[in-house]
C-alpha cells in the first residue's frame, strides 16, 4: 500500500465536506479516484459461506445469529472440514477468486483452530484468497491463522464508535479494535467495514467512515453493508437508507481508501438493478456472488450474470 495513502489522516470536516458535494461531483471523484488504482470494469467476486451458524451470545441488534433473539434460525455446530472444501471447490467454479468463512461466535475456542487452520490453509491450495470472520481474537490465534496461510481476516466495526452502544451491548468498539490490531500484527490483512441503515444520524455515518480510514493502514477490503432487517430483532423494522445516500457511501469509502476493495456487500437482494449500478460507477468493486450470504439470500448467478452484462462488468 502507497505510504502515503496508508498514514494520512483524515479530519471529520474532510469527509462532511466530501459527503456535501454534489452526487455528480461526487461520484466523478470517485471514479477518477478508483481508475488511478484499478483496472476499469472489474469486480473482484467473493464468496460467503456459515461455516458455524447460530446461537451466538452476543446481542447485535441487526443478526440473526444472536441467541438472544427469536428468529426461528436453528442454531448448528462447526461443519465439516471436507463440506466446506467441498463448498469452496463449488464456490471457484462458480467465478470466485475469494472464499470467506464466518463462523457465529464470540471468539473461536482453541480447540476449533486445528480445524479452522487446516481449512484455511486447503482453501488457499485450491488457488482461491481466503478470508474468516470468527470475532474476537487473541494474539495466539491470530498468530495461528496468519502461519496457515489466511489472507483476510473480517472484523466490522459496524458503526460508529458513538452509535456503537445503541447497537452492541455485549462487547465495546475498542474490543473490536483490540482485535484488528492483532490480526494486522500476524501479518494477515484486514477486512473491516459496517453497515448502514440501522437508524444512525448521518454523522455516525460520516463517524464509520472516519475511523475506518483513520486506520493505520486503512482495511485493505471494506465491506459497506446495507441492513437487511431480520424479523424478531431490534433493528427489524429500521427503513433502508435511499439509493442515493447508499451510493454516496461507496464513493466516499472509494476516494478515502483509494487502494482498498470496497465491497457493495450485504443488502444486494433488495437493490434494484439501478441502485447496485450507481454503486459500482461509485468506485465499489467487490461483491460477494452465489444465493446466500451467511443466512440472507443473494442475487444469484443468473440475476449476477445478467447484471453484469448489461453494464459490460467483467468479474475477476
Amino acid at each position: 500500500m502507497d505510504g502515503e495513502i496508508a498514514t494520512r489522516r483524515w479530519r471529520r470536516e474532510d469527509i462532511e465536506a466530501l459527503m456535501a458535494l454534489p452526487f455528480a461531483d461526487l461520484v466523478w471523484r470517485a471514479q477518477t479516484v478508483h481508475r488511478e488504482h484499478f483496472p476499469a470494469n472489474e469486480v473482484q467476486a467473493s464468496r460467503l459461506l456459515s461455516i458455524k451458524t447460530g446461537g451466538c451470545p452476543e446481542d447485535c441488534g441487526y443478526c440473526s445469529q444472536s441467541a438472544h433473539f427469536k428468529t426461528g434460525l436453528k442454531a448448528s455446530k462447526l461443519m465439516d472440514k471436507e463440506a466446506v472444501l467441498a463448498e469452496a471447490r463449488r464456490a471457484k467454479a462458480e467465478g470466485a477468486s475469494r472464499f470467506c468463512m464466518g463462523a457465529a461466535w464470540r471468539a473461536p475456542k482453541d480447540r476449533d483452530m486445528p480445524d479452522l487452520c487446516d481449512m484455511a490453509r486447503e482453501v488457499k491450495a485450491m488457488g482461491l484468497e481466503t478470508c474468516m470472520t470468527l470475532g474476537m481474537l487473541t494474539e495466539d490465534q491470530a498468530e495461528q491463522l496468519a502461519e496457515a496461510g489466511l489472507d483476510y481476516y473480517n472484523h466490522n466495526i459496524d458503526t460508529s464508535p458513538e452509535h456503537y452502544g445503541e447497537v452492541v451491548s455485549t462487547r465495546t468498539f475498542e474490543d473490536r479494535i483490540a482485535t484488528l490490531e492483532r490480526v494486522r500484527r500476524s501479518g494477515m490483512k484486514v477486512c473491516c467495514g459496517g453497515i448502514v441503515g440501522m437508524g444512525e444520524r448521518a454523522e455516525d455515518r460520516v463517524g464509520l467512515l472516519l475511523a475506518l480510514a483513520n486506520m493505520t493502514p486503512p482495511p485493505e477490503s471494506v465491506p459497506i453493508n446495507a441492513l437487511v432487517p431480520i424479523e424478531g430483532t431490534p433493528l427489524g423494522n429500521s427503513a433502508p437508507l435511499p439509493a442515493i445516500e447508499f451510493a454516496r457511501m461507496i464513493a466516499v469509502a472509494r476516494i478515502l481508501m483509494p487502494t482498498s476493495y470496497v465491497r457493495l456487500s450485504a443488502g444486494r437482494e433488495q437493490m434494484s438493478e439501478e441502485a447496485q449500478a450507481l454503486c459500482f460507477l461509485a468506485g465499489a468493486n467487490s461483491v460477494f456472488i452465489g444465493e446466500r450470504l451467511l443466512t440472507t439470500d443473494n442475487p444469484g448467478e443468473r440475476r449476477d450474470v445478467a447484471l453484469f452484462e448489461r453494464l459490460g462488468v467483467r468479474l475477476v
